[in-house]
């Protein structure tokens, strides 16, 4: 239940006294009970007029290859965000006899949405994939960093920590650089 009066963070939903401005956690800015209401409430009615049934004239396109288990878990949180999937089984990775006869089941599965659903389903994957990797709450803002021995300053693309190029190796992490 929202608190019109509090403010919140949208990133972890944490609940503030309407005098903070900022999450303590995530460190971006909260918002107020009353935006939160409005952007919860715009986020159900996007889910309302979504077509949740996909049809032979759909333009699909592949969102991920894996196994039959990651692809119905993905399936799932994409079904729970009224975003439609297609499961199917790559049959080339079925075992053959020796007549080459197809055996068995395939064990590389696609997961197909349609197309003008793909940049949120890859939200959604990569929301998941971040969760389940315990990078939610990982710094990686030095996770582009190039080292560059000329540069004189680096910053450890590993752990971010800023270091002077003439070390050859992360003194936080120990990432090696030489």
């Amino acid at each position: 239940m929202v608190d019109p009066e509090l403010k919140y963070c949208l990133k972890c939903n944490d609940e503030y006294r309407a005098e903070i401005e900022k999450c303590a956690a995530c460190g971006i800015d909260l918002v107020t009970g009353r935006q939160k209401i409005e952007i919860e409430e715009a986020r159900r009615r996007k889910l309302e007029g979504r077509m949740t049934e996909l049809s032979p004239d759909d333009n699909l396109g592949r969102l991920r290859r894996g196994t039959l288990p990651e692809m119905r878990h993905l399936a799932d949180l994409l079904n729970d965000e009224k975003i439609p999937t297609l499961i199917v089984g790559d049959m080339s990775t079925c075992g053959k006899d020796r007549f080459g006869n197809t055996l068995g089941s395939p064990t590389t599965y696609d997961l197909l949405v349609r197309m003008e659903d793909g940049q949120e389903a890859l939200q959604v994957v990569e929301t998941e994939h971040r969760k389940s990797t315990a990078m939610d709450g990982h710094d990686t803002t030095g996770m582009d960093a190039v080292y560059n021995p000329a540069a004189g300053e680096a910053c450890c693309p590993a752990c971010g920590c800023t270091f002077k190029t003439t070390e050859a190796c992360c003194p936080d992490c120990g990432l090696n650089f030489g």
